[in-house]
Order: structure tokens, then C-alpha cells, then sequence
């Protein structure tokens, strides 16, 4: 996960604005590792979250909704990567995925969408030799 806190608004005003560059580092530490604390919490990952996604996805197909979702899709350029498959904000619509939405990346969160695709890449040549 890469957090992208230029991104991040609080009624429309971007949250860089109101937080100091220790506080910007610490959300983004914290929200890297969410979803392990997010077990450690619950003691487990699988609760209501995974089937409200689920449901959602099924949801904005079935009724042509156009919902923006960060899905793992099929890069061809995008974000300057290819041939791989990593999470990117997407519309969801009848079609499924029906267009990668191209946010622009400060160079730091480049540098960390190539470093994850990378590893993602390097994961998928171990699981070759299963």
C-alpha cells in the first residue's frame, strides 16, 4: 500500500496544509501497516470489510454505477509500469473495470509504485518456481 497524502483533503483543502511534515510521516507509517493492525486488533483480517467490498464491486457492475475503486488491474503504461498487475484507481461499471483513472505522483510516490511493483514483481518469478 502507498499512502499518497498529497491527495488527502479535509473539505476540499489539502490535510498538507494543516499537518506538520512529522504528522504527514507518521499517517503514512501507520496507514502502510493498517490492515496488520487492523488484525491484531480484530484478531483476525476477514470480517465485514472483504463481503462490503465484495457487495459494493457487485453492485456498481450490475447497476452501471461508475464507482471509483482501487482495483488490481492489468497495467499497459499506466503509471509507468507493464505487464503487471497492481492496484490502481479504477471506474467500475457494466463492463468491469472500465478505465484507469491517472492520478499524478509526486516523485517520492513514484519512486515507492515502482518499488512496489518490483516486489510484486519479484514475488511473482518465486511463485514460477512452485
Amino acid at each position: 500500500m502507498i499512502p499518497l497524502i498529497s491527495k488527502a483533503t479535509w473539505n476540499s483543502i489539502p490535510v498538507t496544509q494543516f499537518l506538520s511534515a512529522a504528522q504527514q510521516e507518521q499517517i503514512v507509517s501507520d496507514t502502510m501497516v493498517g490492515g496488520a493492525t487492523l488484525t491484531k486488533l480484530l484478531g483476525t483480517s476477514a470480517w465485514y470489510a472483504p463481503g462490503a467490498a465484495g457487495a459494493a464491486l457487485v453492485e456498481s457492475i450490475v447497476r452501471d454505477e461508475k464507482k471509483l475503486f482501487t482495483c488490481c488491474v492489468s497495467l499497459n503504461g499506466e503509471y509507468g509500469q507493464s505487464d503487471i498487475c497492481l492496484g490502481v484507481p479504477v471506474v467500475i461499471g457494466k463492463n468491469g473495470w472500465e478505465k484507469i483513472l491517472p492520478l499524478e505522483l509526486t516523485e517520492t510516490e513514484q519512486a515507492m509504485f515502482n518499488k512496489s511493483a518490483d516486489a510484486v514483481r519479484s514475488m511473482n518469478e518465486v511463485l514460477k518456481t512452485l
